[in-house]
């Protein structure tokens, strides 16, 4: 999973991404002028795996993991010739989400050059050119299309994709960015090359100082009716990150965070981006892996190797609350627990598969 972090120069999302990922990555808004984003990866906490991990003792031990990328901040015009073109829109297509970040503290350096505080206005700001960018593209695929058809290249194909990307631009132009649209699956592969950028879903990190965090309710309410937002104090969280795990916890009693950065917007991201874990277990190896909720047996098989999706023949499976409650697999499937599954079981979160398959 990579999650693209975005959000206004200043707004301290080079900062968040150094609290999740626990780098030191310079927080000077690109002052040198790069555009190139920073990296990083983080390990998705899960303590099923710990617990795996131990009742089979394996050679190895992963984790399901999230890459995140924290581009440069946005202005506006972004669309026409910043971020959101170009070198860096092919950059941003790379990501299966974004998290925009909102600044939401006082510091009288950023608000010489930028201003207050506004968190609203800056979040319509990014939308805004987040939906141009994609009006962009989609205008000038309808031009081409428009174009062939003059010269008599007209196929079904054509003009099955000049209907979708109509709708694409009457949404786009009402504001409506492409995640609300209802599309086919036939319709789906025909503009998925596309990548359009509102298409993406959309998380928000309102990132406040120690003295305002949790103390935005109202705020919160109403950013949370166009987007699911979760509120971070960006600066506390970067130094939280730095320390040993001793010192960390009586930081956080103090400002009443019960979990870092990392686990909680781990868990926000998979809760609202859909996205579920399930595990292979055994001597050799410990793993979690992750879907997509609702996905199939046979994805889950293609998500460990693309041979198990071509070989697919059953799924053996079990889960992980019945494997740790009982303490064994005998056990499990002593109690009648272990189940057989085709390829079109809907996987659930916490389940344990074993492929069977022939190539």
């Amino acid at each position: 999973m990579n999650i693209g972090l975005i959000g206004p120069a200043k707004s301290g999302k080079t900062t968040i991404f150094n609290a999740l990922t626990g780098q030191a990555a310079e927080v000077a808004e690109y002052g040198t002028g790069k555009v190139e984003p920073n990296l990083g990866v983080v390990t998705v906490l899960d303590d099923r795996v710990d617990r795996f991990s131990a009742m089979y003792k394996p050679k190895k031990t992963i984790y399901a993991t999230i890459e995140f990328i924290d581009f440069i901040g946005v202005t506006e015009g972004a669309a026409r010739g910043g971020l959101f073109s170009g070198e860096g829109m092919a950059m941003m297509k790379t990501a299966d989400a974004f998290v925009t970040v909102l600044r939401n503290f006082r510091s009288a350096a950023v608000e010489g050059q930028f201003g207050e505080a506004n968190p609203e206005r800056d979040m319509d700001t990014i939308d805004s050119e987040l939906l141009l960018a994609d009006l962009i593209v989609a205008e000038r695929r309808v031009e081409r299309i428009a174009a062939d058809h003059q010269r008599g290249k007209k196929t079904p194909q054509s003009q099955a994709e000049e209907k979708i990307m109509a709708r694409v631009t009457e949404a786009l132009n009402a504001g409506q960015p492409v995640r609300g649209l209802e599309f086919s699956a036939d319709e789906q592969r025909l503009i998925q090359g596309y990548q359009f950028l509102t298409a993406k879903p959309a998380l928000v990190i309102l990132n406040s100082g120690e003295e305002n965090y949790g103390k935005n309710d109202a705020l919160l309410s109403r950013l949370s009716a166009k987007h699911a937002v979760i509120e971070f104090a960006g600066n506390f969280e970067m130094e939280l990150a730095s320390l040993d795990e001793a010192d960390r916890a009586g930081f956080m009693a103090d400002m009443g965070i019960t979990e870092s950065a990392r686990a909680r917007l781990s868990r926000f991201a998979y809760e609202m981006l859909g996205y579920i874990s399930f595990f292979t277990v055994g001597e050799d190896e410990v793993r979690a892996w992750t879907i997509h909720r609702g996905e199939k047996a046979v994805a889950a098989a293609g998500t460990i190797h693309s041979d198990l999706a071509k070989g697919f023949i059953r799924a053996e499976c079990f889960s992980a609350k019945d494997l740790l409650e009982l303490g064994s697999e005998k056990a499990v499937k002593d109690k009648g627990l272990f189940r057989l599954e085709g390829k079109d079981y809907v996987v659930a979160d916490g389940d344990i598969l074993h492929i069977r398959f022939s190539v």
